[in-house]
């Protein structure tokens, strides 16, 4: 049974920086693509980042490039988004999700998802 689960997140000021985290199990860690998505309050769940299977290459959302950045440590099966300089605007649940395909920034490419991580930040 494939599981997600995603820790790190919390209440931090503008400015402030938040480690995200989310362990897979259940996968071929390896095997997947990975991405983050969040969705606030009222709004459709949005991309934010994804690391590709084939070349580990990344892709940012334009509303957090510089800001944030994923990475993998294949031997935890662990994702990570390193979240810098945040906004409130950045208030959201965030999601970790695999794809089978190799990564991408369309959330209907993801096959698994984690229950989320609020994340919080005060003005």
């Amino acid at each position: 049974q494939v599981q997600l689960v995603e820790s790190g997140g919390g209440l931090v000021q503008a400015g402030g920086s938040l480690r995200l985290s989310c362990v897979a199990s259940g996968v071929t860690f390896s095997s997947y693509g990975m991405g983050w998505f969040r969705q606030a309050p009222g709004k459709e769940r949005e991309f934010v980042a994804t690391i590709l299977r084939s070349n580990a290459a990344t892709y940012y959302a334009d509303s957090v490039k510089g800001r944030f950045t994923i990475s993998t440590y294949n031997p935890k099966n662990t994702v990570y988004l390193q979240m810098s300089s945040l906004k409130p605007e950045d208030t959201a649940v965030y999601y970790c999700a695999a794809d089978p395909q190799g990564g991408s920034t369309r959330p209907d490419r993801f096959d698994y998802w984690g229950r989320g991580t609020q994340v919080t930040v005060s003005s």
